[in-house]
C-alpha cells in the first residue's frame, strides 16, 4: 500500500486518508475517490490530499476484517456469538446470550503477532457475558493489509473464540441460619439475581439451622441441578459445618479456599454429578467477588479444578466492598 500526499488531479481511485470539509458537506476518510469527488475538491480550491492506494495483493480493510472474523469464529451461531458487518476495518464479536467467554489465548496472541496492522482485543478469558455484550473487536488499523498477512492471521487463530452457554437450568439455594446472623432475604435476592443473569432459575430456597446433619439432609433433598450453600456463619475449615455436611451427604469437596479477595472462603464440590458451591459471605453483596468467577464457569459447564482456582490469584485482588466487616485498608499496621 502506498500512502502520502498527492495532487488532487492524481487522486482518483485512491482512498481518502483524512476527512475533508467541503462547504456544508464532508468527504469522509476511507472514501474511494471518484471523478465527481475530484471535481468537488477542485471546486473548493483543494490542491492536495493525503491518500492510500492499494498495491496488487493488498486486501481492503473491510474485506480483511470480514475474513479475519470468519476465521476466528467460523460458525457464530453454533458457539453463541454473532458478528457485526465490517465497517472502517472493524468487526465486533457479540454474545448472543448469557455465558462465559472461552478464548484460545495462545492462538490470539499469535494472531496479534502476525502484523501490527491486524489486531484483536478481547475481554479477559472466562469473563461472564450478558446478551449483547462485546466479546472481542477485530480491527485492521490501516486501509489495507497484504493477502499474505491476512492468511497468516487467519491460520494462527481459527476457531479461537466461543461462548460457553449455561449448561444448567435450575438451582437450589440453601441458607443456614445462626442467632443474630445476616439477613436471609438479602442473600436470597442477590444470589437469585446472579442466577438470573446466567439464565438459571432458582427453583427453591431452603432455610435450615447451621447444623451439619440438617444441612447434609437439605443438600441430599435439593431439587436443583446445581446446589448453592450460603452459611450464616463463615466457613473457616474444610471440616467446618458446610463442607462436612456435603461429605456426610455422600458428596466430595474438590477445593476449600481460594486466592481471590473478596471470596477466600468458597468451597467447591459435587454430589452425584451435581455441582455444589459453598458461597463466601461476600456473595450477599452484588459486587464482584471470587464466587462469581467460579459460579459462572460451573454454570456454563466448564470444568473448574483446584488448579484452576489456584491460578485465579493473579488478578484476584478485587475491589474492596463497603459491607466488608474488616476492610483491608484503614487499620493500623502491626510492627
Amino acid at each position: 500500500m502506498k500512502f502520502g500526499p498527492v495532487a488532487v488531479s492524481q487522486a482518483e481511485g485512491a482512498l481518502l486518508a483524512h476527512s475533508v470539509k467541503l462547504g456544508k458537506h464532508r468527504l469522509k476518510k476511507g472514501l474511494a475517490l471518484e471523478a465527481e469527488h475530484v471535481d468537488q475538491l477542485r471546486a473548493a480550491g483543494v490542491e492536495e490530499v493525503i491518500v492510500a492506494r492499494l498495491d496488487p495483493g493488498d486486501v481492503h480493510e473491510n474485506a480483511a476484517a470480514g475474513r479475519l472474523a470468519a476465521a476466528l469464529v467460523p460458525d457464530p451461531e453454533a458457539v453463541g456469538l454473532r458478528l457485526t458487518a465490517p465497517f472502517t476495518g472493524r468487526v465486533n464479536v457479540v454474545a448472543n446470550g448469557a455465558g462465559v467467554a472461552c478464548l484460545d489465548v495462545a492462538a490470539l496472541e499469535a494472531f496479534n503477532r502476525v502484523a501490527p496492522m491486524i489486531t484483536i482485543a478481547t475481554v479477559p478469558e472466562c469473563q461472564q457475558m450478558a446478551p449483547g455484550g462485546m466479546v472481542a473487536t477485530i480491527k485492521v488499523i490501516s486501509f489495507a493489509v497484504s493477502e499474505q498477512e491476512v492468511r497468516g492471521a487467519c491460520d494462527a487463530a481459527r476457531g479461537a473464540i466461543r461462548l460457553a452457554r449455561p449448561a444448567y437450568e435450575t438451582a437450589t439455594l440453601i441458607i443456614t441460619g445462626v442467632p443474630g446472623g445476616p439477613s436471609e432475604d438479602k442473600g436470597r435476592r442477590v444470589i437469585g439475581a446472579r442466577l438470573k443473569a446466567l439464565e438459571i432459575q432458582m427453583v427453591e430456597c431452603v432455610s435450615v439451622a447451621h447444623d451439619t446433619e440438617e444441612l447434609a439432609d437439605a443438600i441430599k433433598r435439593a431439587e436443583g441441578q446445581m446446589v448453592l450453600v450460603l452459611t450464616g456463619s463463615a466457613t473457616m475449615d474444610i471440616d467446618d459445618v458446610a463442607p462436612l455436611a456435603l461429605r456426610r451427604a455422600g458428596g466430595r469437596v474438590e477445593r476449600f479456599g481460594m486466592p481471590v479477595d473478596p471470596g477466600n472462603l468458597l468451597f467447591l464440590g459435587e454430589l452425584s454429578g451435581r455441582p455444589v458451591i459453598g458461597l463466601p459471605g461476600c456473595a450477599r453483596s452484588p459486587a464482584l467477588n471470587g464466587a462469581d468467577w467460579v459460579l459462572s464457569r460451573v454454570a456454563c459447564g466448564l470444568e473448574v479444578t483446584a488448579d484452576d482456582i489456584a491460578a485465579m490469584g493473579v488478578g484476584g485482588l478485587l475491589k474492596e466492598i463497603p459491607t466488608r466487616p474488616q476492610p483491608r485498608a484503614g487499620r493500623k499496621a502491626v510492627s
